[in-house]
């Protein structure tokens, strides 16, 4: 561990004895014995610091998000592609046992062609001093939403609001839009009276609800939907059916995301893998965030995601 407070690293000696400290990371890099690093800093040193365990050879895992810019991530990325590292950013929630099955299900059609995307995720605190509410909590439903569905969004609009002053904001609302008939909406706040954290994915034949606040059943499929009239007429084009059918909630396999997620570094690190959150991932989740911000600047007005 590699720590610039005293007392943190006495308190891993006083857990771990054998495990080696540093105070310095440069001393740590001088440490040939070391071939990987998980950066767990605040946000604006995520780049500097990945980049110089990068530039050292060693692969690299960061938590979320990869960077605080788009170029920093680009600049990354492009870092451990020339060197053939692995870099892999910290998109915890892709190593669930929900989010997993949530993707089996779309992968396999049972809910058709997507629709909607649908996230909340509020709660009371914790307040961040370095990143507003969209880069602290809506990082999480961007790498889901990235993960989940085989399109990457082409503009955001957003708003914004800080009710304390000097802080960043604390409530946010996002919609992606995409290039074809479908949408995606993110509400993320420090300021909620409750916890909610609960992802709608609507298709033409199914709906999904991951809720990850439930014990048991984190993800209820619903057989609804509606079916539009067929036939050249305009009368008929104006007859709708609902459907409700019934609900079930497949099985989910009880894996605890980070210990599956480092094993998975590890493995890519051993055997060359390219990780399912890799800088590639990160990068694209980077770019809705920076994209967001500016949204939220300008009080809401589109931009285009490059």
């Amino acid at each position: 561990m590699c720590d610039a407070r005293q007392e943190k690293l006495d308190l891993v000696k006083a857990l771990y004895p054998s495990a080696r400290t540093y105070v310095r990371v440069e001393d740590m890099l001088d440490d040939e014995s070391v071939t990987a690093v998980a950066v767990a800093t605040p946000v604006d040193t995520h780049y500097p610091l990945a980049m110089q365990c990068l530039a050292a050879g060693r692969h690299t895992f960061v938590e979320k998000p990869l960077t605080s810019s788009v170029e920093t991530a680009e600049s990354l990325v492009a870092e451990a592609r020339t060197r053939e590292l692995v870099l892999m950013v910290d998109h915890t929630f892709l190593y669930t046992g929900a989010v997993r099955k949530l993707r089996e299900l779309i992968d396999e059609g049972e809910l058709g062609s997507l629709y909607e995307y649908d996230s909340v995720r509020v709660n009371l605190g914790l307040f961040q001093h370095d990143v507003n509410v969209v880069w602290d909590l809506a990082v999480h439903d961007l790498a889901i939403m990235d993960y989940l569905l085989d399109a990457s969004p082409v503009a955001v609009s957003s708003c914004g609001i800080s009710n304390i002053d000097g802080q960043t904001e604390n409530t946010a609302y996002m919609t992606m839009f995409f290039e074809h008939a479908l949408i995606a909406h993110v509400h993320v706040s420090w300021l909620s009276p409750v916890k909610v954290r609960r992802t709608l994915v609507s298709g033409s034949r199914k709906m999904a609800i991951f809720d990850d606040l439930e014990p048991s059943e984190k993800i209820k499929v619903y057989d609804r939907g509606v079916t539009f009239g067929e036939g050249s007429d305009s009368r008929y084009k104006m007859l709708i059916d609902y459907r409700t059918g019934d609900m079930w909630a497949p099985q989910i396999a009880p894996t605890e995301a980070l210990r599956l997620e480092t094993a998975h570094f590890l493995d890519c690190v051993e055997h060359g893998k390219t990780p399912l959150s890799d800088g590639e991932a990160g990068l694209r989740v980077v770019r809705i965030l920076e994209a967001a911000s500016r949204s939220i600047e300008a009080r809401g007005a589109p931009v285009d995601i490059a």
